[in-house]
């Protein structure tokens, strides 16, 4: 953040009544960036804000979303507002391979890329170490699965264990069954890792952009009596 946005925050917050800036830095100090999870061509909209919603609720502050064939779409009433305190991460060129994108980006920021695929190859859930490296989660098609691009350049297949006679879970289920495996985890071993200060205070001036009535009318005035 620049010295403007460091004021700008200090401004609004003048707009933010005090539980809500408890409130806000409780979630804050909850955020993570160590677990990811990556959608690849999901095309059912419930399915995808199902996804977000549990992301949100579990703490994570990334989620990226790769459009190579079918296009992100959301649903309100699943979501229930859940998009507006994360950051979706979209990878949606045309003519690209946009799977290969989003895993170069993983990489270049430390991750490790777990592939859910129900084969029993892959390993469990539960078994994943979830210590020592940040992990992104990448869940495939509803009807396909993840992209054979996927499963080759991922670093490791995963599956949720199933013990009945249905093949698999709805993407959903699986997403939030992972999600609560490796945060539990996590959280137990004291090894969770939250955001940096930095990270922090970009995050909150943009919820306070979001929560602050008026705000982009509040920060435009207030930028013209300091420039």
């Amino acid at each position: 953040m620049d010295r403007h946005d460091h004021l700008v925050l200090q401004h609004l917050e003048q707009f933010v009544s005090d539980h809500k800036k408890e409130f806000v830095a409780r979630v804050l100090e909850q955020r993570t960036r160590q677990v990811t999870v990556v959608l690849e061509d999901i095309y059912q909209s419930q399915n995808a804000s199902a996804v977000i919603r549990t992301c949100e609720c579990m703490g994570l502050q990334d989620v990226h979303i790769v459009e190579n064939t079918a296009k992100y779409h959301f649903n309100i009433r699943v979501l229930k507002g859940a998009n507006k305190w994360i950051d979706l991460i979209r990878y949606r060129e045309k003519h690209e391979n946009n799977t290969e994108t989003c895993f170069s980006r993983l990489r270049k920021n430390g991750y490790k890329i777990l592939v859910a695929d129900p084969a029993p190859d892959g390993i469990s859930i539960h078994d994943v170490d979830c210590s020592s490296e940040k992990l992104a989660l990448v869940f495939g098609n509803e009807l396909r699965g993840v992209s054979a691009y996927a499963l080759e350049k991922g670093d490791q297949k995963v599956r949720v264990p199933m013990y009945g006679f249905t093949e698999s879970l709805n993407i959903s289920v699986s997403v939030a069954i992972s999600l609560n495996s490796l945060m539990l985890k996590l959280r137990q071993q004291g090894a969770f890792r939250g955001l940096s200060q930095e990270e922090q205070e970009v995050i909150k001036l943009n919820w306070y952009r979001k929560i602050v009535k008026r705000s982009e009318i509040l920060e435009r005035e207030y930028l013209r009596t300091i420039d």
